[in-house]
């Protein structure tokens, strides 16, 4: 043999053990990531697995080699059900069980009856399965990260091929009864790629996750924790330093008698009020406008190439909307409406924050003409 299967399988182990120590860290500090714990778990177990096919050098023991395949087994699928939390492809629990007992039996009940090279071509093949359905996992949750999914991915399946070529090399050799552990060039490409796909696997994933961890601060940064919309400082970030195109629309909402809410019902009545309406906002504008929350009641929308009629429609909407859930929802809270503002950007462009003043103006104007309306400066007031 050009390489000794023993120090590769001690290799496999050492790096195991090292990527298991840093998946559990990163799950003990994040424990929302359950697909870390998962992991961890599983690569426990396929160290437990490459320890005791390590002990087949001294004896061959077909049931050492089952005990070895069995953790091995049993902990791809732990992987395999990582791989599609982290893919965001959760699968049931019992249809992973169910799969990994299948794989079991196939693999333990030609080695009760003496086949135990059946045995080990079984469990090539199942171990196979699951890298190639970890590697399908990324594979189709490639559009968040394309060239790190599809790294991730072709790993899996190479690992597959790998355990693959095992079963085929005792196949074409007729090895259907073992006396001793397989030793042959695939064994020793196997054990390669286990060193090369874990470390690869571990180290891009462990990177994504970073990646995931870093937008979702971000993310946080520039959201309202309340209502999910942006807030003032992402939507200045946006659009404040720029010149809108003819035809964009601002509108600004501010809801009616708000603190009266807060006073009569409480605050956790006024933050219910405060999520309906941004649910509301949000549901009612195209996927290229931008909604926030500016603080307190207040709320911008700005809305991209639309008339004068039509901005006021889709604030009309909203308004009415929100007058109709609050009666249902929130009974007893009759002020609990909203009035709106609405500005369009002129024939040649203007700033965001000229456009938001006169949206502020005519707001101002909807509430002094009653509120529970929509104001724009040469609309109607609608009610």
């Amino acid at each position: 043999m050009l390489l000794d299967q023993l120090s590769l399988l001690t290799a496999i182990a050492f790096s195991s053990v090292a990527l298991i120590a840093t998946l559990f860290v990163g799950w003990l500090g994040a424990r929302q990531d359950s697909f870390l714990l998962n992991w961890s778990v599983g690569l426990i177990l396929v160290v437990a697995g490459v320890i005791s096919y390590g002990m087949l050098v001294d004896a061959y023991s077909t049931n050492l080699h089952m005990a070895a395949f069995t953790p091995t087994l049993v902990g791809f699928a732990f992987i395999y059900a990582g791989s599609g939390q982290f893919c965001g492809r959760p699968m049931l629990a019992r249809n992973i069980a169910l799969l990994t007992a299948v794989l079991v039996t196939f693999m333990v009940a030609p080695s009760l009856l003496g086949w135990s090279g059946v045995g080990a071509i079984c469990a090539n093949f199942g171990l196979a399965l699951l890298m190639a359905l970890s590697g399908h996992q990324f594979w189709a949750a490639r559009a968040e990260a394309p060239v790190a999914m599809t790294a991730n991915a072709v790993l899996y399946w190479i690992a597959a091929v790998s355990f693959v070529l095992c079963s085929l090399v005792l196949i074409a050799g007729g090895q259907w009864v073992l006396t001793s552990r397989p030793e042959n060039w695939a064994e020793e490409l196997n054990a390669i790629v286990a060193i090369v796909g874990l470390t690869g696997i571990g180290a891009i994933s462990l990177t994504l996750n970073q990646s995931r961890l870093t937008r979702h601060h971000r993310d946080q940064a520039r959201t309202d924790s309340l209502t999910g919309l942006l807030n003032r400082g992402a939507l200045f970030d946006a659009v404040g330093d720029s010149q809108l195109d003819a035809g964009a629309a601002v509108i600004m909402f501010d809801l009616d008698h708000f603190k009266t809410i807060n006073d009569r019902f409480g605050h956790a009545a006024g933050d219910a009020v405060l999520e309906t309406f941004g649910r509301l906002v949000q549901g009612g504008i195209r996927g290229g406008d931008l909604a926030a929350r500016l603080g307190g009641e207040e709320f911008c929308v700005v809305l991209r190439d639309l008339s004068k009629q039509s901005a006021a429609a889709v604030a009309e909407r909203i308004r009415s909307s929100f007058a109709a859930s609050a009666s249902k929802a929130m009974r007893g809270m009759h002020e609990t409406t909203v009035s709106a503002g609405v500005a369009i950007s002129g024939l040649d462009g203007e700033p965001f924050e000229a456009v938001l003043r006169r949206a502020d103006e005519a707001l101002y104007a909807a509430k002094t003409g009653g509120r529970n309306r929509v104001h724009g400066p040469t609309l109607r007031l609608i009610a």
